[in-house]
């Protein structure tokens, strides 16, 4: 079964100016959780991979995490998906840990936990550091145009990243969906 790595901030919820540290501040976009539902039901494996500095910084604790993560699912599972599980790293840009993104300890643990290999597997997100992590890991990037998409797709264009030409552009999370299920 192939493994389709996501984002959370941004790619699947809106991206807000404060932390997402309660369930009511954490807001699908549109179409989000019908796509998510639509790729497992393919035989997708949807696994998130998500950066949550907020834990150190102490903006909420892993209750308000996992509470968050567990809305996220349940609403998917309504819609008929499943994710199959939820990476995080808990630490601030200061800690240089091997799990934050553009590092790849996410992904490495993604693929212990599955025992198998990342390479050629989408990576959807929105920021460049998404991108990063995923190249070393052979995955194919997706960029979507919503949370931070835009100001990283101007990125792209200003100061182009030869390993980067071949990313695939989408205006969201459904956008993606369709492509990848026509």
């Amino acid at each position: 079964m192939a493994i389709i790595v996501l984002g959370r901030d941004g790619v699947i919820n809106r991206r807000i100016d404060s932390p997402i540290n309660t369930i009511a501040a954490w807001n699908p976009f549109p179409g989000s959780i019908s796509a998510l539902a639509a790729l497992s039901r393919a035989g997708f494996q949807l696994v998130v991979a998500t950066n949550q500095s907020g834990l150190a910084r102490g903006h909420f604790d892993l209750d308000d995490l996992e509470a968050i993560h567990a809305k996220m699912r349940a609403l998917v599972e309504d819609a008929g998906g499943e994710i199959s599980a939820v990476f995080y790293c808990p630490h601030t840009v200061e800690d240089n840990c091997r799990c934050r993104k553009p590092q790849t300890g996410l992904l490495d643990a993604i693929e212990a936990e599955f025992n198998t290999s990342l390479h050629q597997s989408y990576l959807v997100g929105d920021r460049l550091q998404d991108f990063q992590a995923g190249l070393k890991k052979g995955c194919k990037p997706a960029l979507v145009r919503t949370g931070y998409g835009e100001q990283t797709l101007r990125q792209l264009i200003s100061n182009p990243d030869p390993k980067l030409m071949d990313v695939g552009v989408f205006s969201d999370l459904a956008d993606f969906s369709r492509m990848l299920l026509q």
